[in-house]
């Protein structure tokens, strides 16, 4: 699984951070996605699936591997 964040869409909601905080963080000024994680464990796919699907812009995408 690879991730991939678009900052630009990223409007500070902080779900993914809440859901998935090994992998999302958010900066303090504004809220804006960090991504501290672009291939995450195995152990974190489903968070990071989750986080993906509650976000309300879109801004996560998450690339399945073969």
């Amino acid at each position: 699984m690879k991730v991939m964040v678009d900052q630009d869409k990223c409007c500070g909601a902080g779900q993914c951070a809440l859901i998935a905080p090994e992998v999302f963080d958010q900066r303090d000024d504004d809220g804006v996605v960090i991504l501290l994680e672009a291939e995450p464990g195995a152990d974190q796919h489903v968070a990071v699936r989750e986080a993906a699907a509650v976000c309300p812009v879109g801004a996560i995408e998450v690339i399945e591997e073969a």
